[in-house]
């Protein structure tokens, strides 16, 4: 996990707001209870998606997914109950499945209900286009494996020490170390 921009412990290539936190620190804040789409806004965002080509609901999470970079996908507990509901309201249909997959399609009605409401689901999936584009996960193999190895030595030092020098010392290599990385 890591300190970023949209707030406290972005996990890199991980659905990180399942739990509900909210990544934008500007409209709603960061923190628990929070979700990443308002109300109607998930249902606006599968409209959007199912506009530019029918999809099933895996599908719909895969491409949430790849649009924030691994930071957000919605639960199949979420999606599959979106997709009844817009199927019941007629705003989606089924069409021929492949398998056991359900595709659906966008209707004459889910057009009109998106066009009316098509600056919301802009918004959201611009949301999701930043979010993807501020947790794009780095190339940083080798810095990870040293921040894990770092890790470890200082679980191990610091369950033994007892002694608050040993501690300052720590302190003033880990504070050194922060200090050449900033002069990179």
């Amino acid at each position: 996990m890591s300190e970023g921009r949209f707030g406290r412990h972005v996990r890199r290539g991980r659905r990180m707001f399942e739990s509900g936190e909210e990544p934008f620190g500007g409209r709603r804040g960061f923190g628990r209870g929070r979700r990443m789409f308002d109300g109607g806004e998930l249902r606006l965002v599968f409209l959007a998606l199912i506009e530019i080509e029918p999809r099933h609901g895996y599908d719909l999470i895969r491409e949430i997914e790849t649009r924030s970079s691994g930071a957000y996908a919605p639960s199949p507990g979420i999606v599959y109950p979106t997709l009844a509901l817009l199927e019941e309201t007629g705003q989606i249909e089924a069409q021929a499945a492949e398998g056991a997959k359900k595709q659906f399609a966008l209707t004459n009605e889910g057009k009109a209900f998106l066009d009316q409401n098509r600056a919301q689901a802009d918004a959201a999936l611009a949301r999701l286009d930043e979010l993807g584009a501020h947790a794009a996960p780095m190339e940083a193999g080798p810095v990870a494996r040293a921040m894990g190895n770092l890790r470890t030595a200082l679980r191990q030092r610091l369950t033994d020490a007892a002694d608050k020098k040993a501690l300052f010392d720590v302190a003033d290599i880990l504070d050194e170390a922060a200090r050449k990385i900033e002069r990179l």
